[in-house]
This record gives C-alpha cells, structure tokens and sequence, in this order.
C-alpha cells in the first residue's frame, strides 16, 4: 500500500529534488523513514537513523541495501525540512484514502468529527505579556531561570509564547491543567472507523466546531450525517451544520439544540455509538504515532505531522481490514 502511495507521488517528487550541491536523500525514502517512526514509535530522528544502521528490516523498508551508508542526523532533519516545506502530507494522505475507496471500504454518508488538544513544543516559562510588562526572571539559574506566576492573570488576551507565538492556552474541561496547545480535528468515517480528513487549527473556544464545518464542507457529496459529543450540541453550530446538508447527530447537552426529530431515528442511535471509536484514533496518534508532544512549531507545520500519522493510522487500519476481507 505505501509502495501505490508513492508512486502516485513521483510527480511531485520529482520537483522538490534538490539540483544543485551534495546528492540529497530522496524523498521516497525520507518519507519511508518517517512512516516508521510513526508506527514503531521511534521518539527522535537520531534514533530513527541508529536504528537504520543496525535494524535490516528498517533498511529493507526504506530501500537501503546492508552496505549503504546511513544518513546522519543532522543531514535527515534538513532534507526533512524539504517535506515539510511542501503539501507532501496531504498528498500521501488522500493517496493513502484513494487505495480505501477503491476497496470500498469508506462510508459517503456518516461520519464523527471530534478534536483533540496537542500540546505545543513550548514551555509555560515562554507564555508573556505581549506588552513586555512581565515580571523578569531570577538569576538563579540562567539555563532554567525560576518565574514565578503568582497573583498574575494570563490569558490569550494579554499573553504570548514566544518561543511558538501561534500556540494558545488552552484545556480540555473544567479543572484540567491549561497547556500551551493546538487543536486537531478528525473527521472519521463511521464505516470502518478510517480517517476521512483532518486539520490543526488554533485553540480557542470555538475552534473545534468551526474546524468542523470546514471539514464537513469539504466532503465530496451531501446529504450526510455528523456524530459528535456534546460540545457540539449548540444552536449556532447544529444550525450551521444542517444549512451545508448535514444532519447533526451529537450527544445532547442538558438544554439541546436538537430534539425527538432528529433522535428518534434508529440511525440516530448508531451514530452514538460508533462515533466513540474516534477516541480510538487519537489515542492510537499519540502513544503509537507520537504526537503526545508535538517536535514543531507554527500551525502549518503541526499540520504536517499531524496529517502524516493520519495517513500511517490508515495504513495500519487497512491492512487489518484487508486480511479480515481476504
């Protein structure tokens, strides 16, 4: 499957070879690698390169033969740059989506949104006032000073990190630590549970809702339906929704936007239970893909990881889907 994906990217590859200077490290491979460190759950690019000096089936993957020189870290990182630099993500995630749907295997008509918190590559010492007002920070040690944030209100309002500026402050529920984070939605089929589409935007209070509608508005064909939880459940968004033909079938909050005309249906009731699975994905993203702590910094180079482990997430799903089908 990763052998279709790629060669349905030669065309692209072929424009971000470099042309000049040392011979670079190609791209079908750097994404090889890369797709490895997704699914063992390699922490560091440095690891990811000692493995390939030792690991024969690593090497057998990435196309390296037992005598060849491995990269050093330094000169994967840059090459990687490249990657990131370009749409390459999206483009091996909807190669990736085009080999589900021609196993018919993708729902066209239900589906789960929901997003997840990813927490920033930035400390809370770097969220400060954006007016330099700031109380500065001891001198105790310069590596890691002590501040202290007592009696100060931070907000997104007033503050700033200014280690990863596009990052917000931001928690899940009530009494949850606030980090500094992005929010990731996924859109998921409810057919076999794949990722359909996915994004990372801002945090803010209504930023899962609003990635959402930019999901479901981008879906192929309408009249479709939405499961989601109950953080979807708001007049504002539930009328939203129905406008761009989509039925939503959230959980209903204490004082719901929808009522018996929606929930009496039986398909209804399904889209309640699968639209659990997504947690499934998430989960799956952050202990096995990684992203429990994001390695980049800015929301289109979040998005690139982010989509990246989408696609190997699909991978994965797909062979099982494919052994359970033969």
């Amino acid at each position: 499957m990763t052998d279709e994906a790629l060669r349905q990217l030669s065309p692209q590859f072929e424009a971000i070879y470099a042309t000049t200077g040392r011979p670079s490290v190609p791209p079908e491979q750097l994404l090889r690698a890369l797709l490895l460190q997704a699914l063992y759950t390699v922490r560091s690019e440095r690891q990811l390169v000692e493995q390939l000096e030792y690991n024969l089936l690593f090497r057998w993957f990435v196309g390296l033969a037992m005598d060849d020189a491995v990269w050093t870290p330094t000169t994967f990182s840059k090459n990687r740059d490249r990657l990131l630099a370009g749409d390459i993500a999206r483009q091996f995630f909807a190669a990736v989506l085009r080999q589900a749907r021609a196993q018919r295997v993708l729902s066209v008509e239900h589906f789960t949104v929901d997003g997840t918190l990813l927490e920033a590559w930035a400390g809370q010492k770097s969220f400060k006032r954006k007016d330099g007002t700031s109380a500065g920070p001891s001198d105790d040690d310069p590596g890691n000073p002590t501040v202290n944030f007592q009696g100060e209100r931070r907000a997104n309002t007033t503050h700033q990190s200014t280690t990863d500026p596009e990052s917000r402050l931001a928690k899940k529920g009530p009494g949850r630590e606030a980090k500094l984070a992005y929010v990731g939605e996924v859109l998921m089929e409810n057919g076999h549970g794949l990722v359909g589409d996915a994004c990372v935007v801002q945090a803010s209070g209504t930023a899962e809702r609003d990635a959402a509608t930019d999901l479901l508005q981008a879906l192929p064909s309408r009249p479709a339906t939405a499961g989601g939880d109950k953080a979807y459940d708001t007049r504002a968004w539930v009328e939203t929704a129905r406008a761009i033909g989509v039925t939503p079938h959230v959980a209903q909050a204490p004082r719901s936007a929808i009522d018996g005309r929606t929930t009496r249906h039986e398909g209804y009731q399904i889209s309640q239970r699968h639209r659990k699975r997504i947690e499934e994905i998430f989960g799956w993203m952050k202990t096995i893909g990684g992203l429990r702590k994001l390695r980049h910094r800015g929301t289109a180079r979040v998005e690139w990881p982010f989509l990246f482990v989408a696609a190997a997430y699909n991978l994965v799903r797909l062979r099982t889907l494919t052994r359970a089908m033969a």
